[in-house]
């Protein structure tokens, strides 16, 4: 092993967490499965892209060569390479692992690691269906998170009289914090304003992006507290910039007096559509006929169905709601792309400015996470640099748990966004 200081003396508060990976992990090159294990530890280092370490017992070493490469991490070790040969060219120094590791991180010794950018790593769940056969979801690695991650996001803590405040998230995969997220936390923090009664609905403005590194601050105003109905203003600010404000009303629960809903549309079931990977863990989402996929080539409807469940229910019911509503900006911009060739997903903030600029939903009935849940978004005009959709939540019996609208942007770029310092990763 190299002579070397180790950085645990000049930084003890350096932070490396080793985490189980619960999951099934695969790690492809191509159609070649190099490695294969269900006992795998995740590494989270700060200031540093997270690392799956996988038992070198479940590597197909046949697949490799040991080269003389090695390098020294201050708070790890030395580190021996090894060559990715079943390929050609062979893909050099692509597997590592410490020999040795300092004893702060001695549970990686007999574990290896991949460059994630030259594999392919997937992590797979198993889902137990109440009335169908168990199935396997399958997440690309590195995720942004899990779904108790995205709650804890939403679930914002008091701090004062009528002030919460949201967590930064750390190290994200993508520092943008969606608008359907500011929505959520809104939603949480009238919840917990005016506790006896529910978000009946919301209206919210997205005036300024804002970003994971850092907290949310959300300041409620109480425009009226009735015993039936009360009316809230929620204004999100980050680092003493607003970003957006919202108006909600909540409501007393009362028996019906009339009930009606619109018809769920015909469409396949979950488990007929598509699986799409937004890389949150415990959350499975499916897209009818496979629509979100960002091809500008592919022209139909402007419409997209998508089915979403998680695997856990938080308990407090505006935390279902919150989750409910986070998704709704996903849909509406590549719904609007739809039936215009040469135009895709995949083209937001590259040669595209998308965004969401407003979000209205209304909550009409009890909401289980947990269930299919179909949303529903037809895009019903594009024009003028905005598109707007409507959605409908159903579920898999046909109860209209929500229904929404968006309006958004689709403009082009003033400037290249490639020297505005624009992140180009998938959305969560």
């Amino acid at each position: 092993m190299a002579e070397f200081e180790s950085g645990w003396k000049r930084h003890p508060d350096y932070r490396i967490d080793l985490v189980p990976c619960d999951a099934r992990v695969r790690v492809w090159h191509g159609d070649t499965l190099l490695a294969e294990s269900e006992r795998c530890i995740r590494l989270l280092e700060q200031h540093h892209v997270e690392r799956l370490y996988v038992p070198k017992d479940d590597v197909r070493w046949e697949h490799f060569e040991p080269t003389e490469h090695h390098t020294v991490c201050p708070f790890k070790g030395e580190a021996d390479y090894w060559t990715l040969t079943a390929t050609d060219p062979p893909e050099e120094n692509v597997v590592w692992a410490y020999h040795q590791p300092l004893d702060e991180v001695g549970d990686i010794k007999g574990y290896v690691a991949f460059y994630q950018d030259r594999v392919r790593i997937e992590l797979e769940h198993q889902w137990d269906d109440r009335d169908r056969a168990q199935h396997t979801t399958t997440t690309a690695f590195p995720a942004w998170g899990t779904a108790a991650d995205l709650v804890r996001l939403l679930d914002v803590q008091p701090e004062g009289e009528n002030h919460f405040v949201g967590p930064a998230y750390p190290d994200p995969t993508r520092n943008v914090v969606e608008g359907g997220q500011l929505l959520g936390e809104a939603i949480v923090a009238a919840s917990k304003t005016i506790p006896e009664q529910r978000v009946s609905s919301a209206y919210i403005v997205f005036m300024k992006a804002a970003g994971f590194d850092a907290p949310i601050d959300l300041d409620v105003d109480v425009l009226r507290h009735g015993r039936s109905f009360s009316t809230v203003e929620v204004r999100l600010t980050q680092d003493d910039s607003l970003r957006s404000a919202a108006m909600l009303l909540l409501a007393a629960d009362e028996p019906d007096v009339i009930r009606g809903v619109v018809e769920m549309p015909s469409v396949p079931g979950p488990l007929e559509s598509v699986p799409l990977d937004m890389r949150v863990l415990d959350r499975e989402i499916r897209i009818v006929d496979g629509l979100y996929s960002g091809d500008p080539d592919r022209v139909g409807p402007p419409e997209i169905n998508a089915w979403i469940r998680f695997r856990n229910a938080p308990a407090e019911p505006y935390l279902q709601a919150a989750l409910v509503a986070q998704p709704t900006t996903h849909w509406t911009i590549a719904a609007s792309m739809l039936p215009h060739a040469g135009f895709g997903e995949n083209q937001a903030h590259r040669t595209l400015s998308t965004g969401p600029m407003s979000v209205s939903i209304a909550f009409h009935d009890e909401i289980d996470v947990t269930e299919w849940l179909l949303y529903h978004n037809p895009s019903i005009y594009a024009g003028g640099g905005l598109v707007q959709g409507d959605g409908h939540v159903f579920t898999e019996d046909g109860r209209l748990v929500a229904s929404y609208t968006v309006q958004a942007m689709v403009r082009a770029f003033r400037s290249d966004p490639s020297k505005m310092g624009l992140d180009y990763t998938n959305a969560m």
